[in-house]
């Protein structure tokens, strides 16, 4: 068999699997860019989150303690809480906070250790079916990696 002819077709199939892969494109997203004020409902989600609904985005923060060991979601938080955000009072509660839906029973990490998160961003009331939290904003992640 020719030579060059087994080089083409190598070449031609590294080609086509460079171009089959598509890298996934994450936008990120601040703490401080998810709401743009108040209304008389409450918090109101800025135009940059709404825009987000059902994409891919990337937020850094720190896993709050979690509510038990083998729940499948955690809150992803702005500052390192040591303490469970739902195990205080409404007075300490934070509003920048998100819920990260995992796959599978989170670990729980140091409170201080800083956190990225990458998924689908989702808006709009959803109770979870183990523990009756419900939540308007979350982020069903497909990766969740210490920094």
């Amino acid at each position: 068999m020719n030579r060059c002819f087994v080089r083409n077709v190598l070449a031609g199939i590294t080609l086509l699997c460079f171009t089959a892969w598509t890298p996934v494109f994450a936008e990120d997203l601040s703490f401080d860019e998810i709401y743009s004020g108040y209304s008389a409902e409450g918090l109101t989600f800025s135009d940059k989150t709404q825009s987000l609904q059902g994409q891919t985005v990337t937020m850094t923060g720190y896993m709050a303690p979690p509510l038990t060991p083998t729940i499948r979601f955690f809150v992803l938080t702005e500052t390192p809480m040591s303490v469970c955000p739902f195990c205080s009072t409404d007075a300490d509660w934070p509003d920048n906070i998100i819920v990260v839906k995992i796959n599978d029973s989170v670990t729980a990490l140091p409170y201080d250790t800083p956190v990225s998160v990458t998924g689908t961003l989702e808006i709009g009331s959803e109770q979870d079916p183990e523990t009756g939290f419900v939540s308007q904003l979350r982020i069903s992640a497909d990766r969740v990696q210490e920094m």
